[in-house]
């Protein structure tokens, strides 16, 4: 017997969000067969989203444009992951805003956790840089955002940017694991 197949559209073609809408996905449906695709989309958002708002708007707005790309609505699900900062009363902070639509137009956003940021890398953030680019500066390593991300290095490998994701978008998919519990 085969299994459906659930189209999964990620609005990056980043191989750590591809990765992670795979994994969460799978383990979501684990009677259904995962195709995921990737696209490039625009976030409508500053490269480095600086605060919560942005954040959350970056990922809102790349489903978007993923369900306008899909026009003949070949995909089950439009997916994005957006990592932002921010400087929280506890300090300077980055994590991830998930937002999963699917093809009915039906949304449903997720938050990662918290990892606090050093403040030399908060300062270097706010004169305009990308974290992944200070990261790279900091660690001596090349495109780190494809890794394991700054969540990798400043966990020592404990966690990782996909680690992270996949628990946010897991998170979010709730609502569509059981959608007779969150219809109104």
């Amino acid at each position: 017997m085969s299994k459906e197949i659930l189209r999964i559209l990620v609005g990056s073609t980043n191989p750590v969000k591809r990765g992670a809408a795979e994994k969460a996905f799978s383990r979501a449906f684990p009677n259904h067969m995962v195709e995921v695709q990737t696209i490039a989309v625009p976030s409508g958002v500053a490269d480095q989203p600086m605060n919560e708002t942005d954040t959350k708007l970056g990922a809102q707005n790349r489903t978007l444009q993923c369900a306008k790309t899909d026009r003949e609505q070949h995909c089950d699900f439009y997916v994005a992951m957006e990592g932002g900062v921010d400087n929280f009363s506890e300090g300077p902070v980055t994590f991830a805003y998930v937002a999963i639509r699917n093809c009915h137009g039906l949304e449903s956003l997720g938050r990662s956790a918290n990892l606090p940021l050093p403040p030399s890398v908060y300062a270097r953030l706010e004169q305009g840089e990308e974290l992944a680019h200070v990261m790279d500066d900091i660690f001596n390593e090349h495109n780190i955002r494809q890794k394991g991300g700054a969540i990798g290095v400043l966990t020592n490998h404990l966690e990782n940017r996909q680690s992270v994701y996949t628990q946010a978008l897991t998170l979010a998919l709730a609502p569509f694991m059981h959608p007779e519990l969150y219809r109104e």
